[in-house]
């Protein structure tokens, strides 16, 4: 029986993600802010009592790691952590108001995959070589080229994707696996706010399918669904001069001041 540690799994992807691998006969540690919203997901899930809830920041790194050593104590051995908590909201650098969101979005996206994975290591180092143990970042595909209206967002996930090649170099020896996974348009509250037409947008369910699949094959990166990896693909060979032609006049997700936060 696989033991996995998800972090933003109170809904959308996380939730999806978790829901998969309860279905598979897993062990889950769910990590997420919304107490309600957790204890729902538990309660949902096949066997309850094999899943404990977290109700955390993943912003609060003394919490997070607090949470990823009651699980580790609990299951002894975790094989899969999935930094999956992440905001993605408008702004624009012309405004000074959007400072704290730019670091907000960052510390949210960023640092703490950081903090989710770093609590991991060193016990997954001491049986990764005969069993399977997978680090697991959630990129995007607003990662691959900068999209107007979304700098923060967009940097995050350009990060995130940098980062965890890094990591995936560091670790190739030990036998833990890292994986990055860069979703296109899924059909989650965070996609719902959008205004704008949404390419390829896929249901979550049959995401946290294929991530599930990408996650166990070890795959070091991919894109779901395929259609936007040849979109990003494409977008990425680009001149400069075309892409910025062509991207000047995209649609812009909300400023925080706009939504409901």
């Amino acid at each position: 029986m696989k033991n996995v540690f998800i972090t933003g799994a109170s809904s959308g992807i996380g939730a999806a993600l978790a829901k998969a691998y309860a279905q598979q006969g897993a062990s889950l540690g769910l990590v997420a802010r919304r107490k309600e919203h957790l204890e729902q997901l538990r309660a949902s899930l096949p066997h309850p009592e094999r899943h404990h809830i977290y109700v955390v920041d993943v912003t609060d790194h003394q919490a997070l790691s607090a949470a990823a050593a009651d699980f580790l104590e609990r299951c002894s051995k975790v094989h899969v952590v999935i930094a999956n908590a992440g905001i993605s909201v408008g702004t624009l650098t012309e405004h000074l108001d959007d400072l704290p969101m730019f670091e907000r979005v960052l510390n949210t996206n960023v640092t703490a995959t950081v903090a989710t994975f770093a609590p991991f290591i060193a016990a997954m180092k001491a049986y990764a070589e005969i069993e399977d143990c997978r680090l697991v970042g959630i990129g995007s595909v607003a990662g691959i080229r900068g999209l107007p209206g979304a700098e923060a967002y967009s940097a995050s996930k350009a990060a995130v994707i940098s980062y965890c090649e890094s990591l995936r170099v560091e670790l190739k020896k030990t036998g833990i696996r890292v994986v990055t996974i860069a979703p296109g348009y899924i059909d989650t509250p965070m996609t719902q706010v959008n205004t704008y037409r949404m390419p390829f947008l896929m249901p979550v369910e049959k995401f946290a399918a294929k991530a599930l699949a990408t996650i166990a094959s070890g795959n070091s990166y991919r894109v779901i669904p395929w259609q936007m990896g040849v979109v990003a693909k494409l977008l990425r060979l680009l001149p400069n001069s075309l892409y910025d032609l062509l991207f000047s006049h995209a649609p812009h997700k909300a400023r925080a001041h706009t939504l409901d936060q």
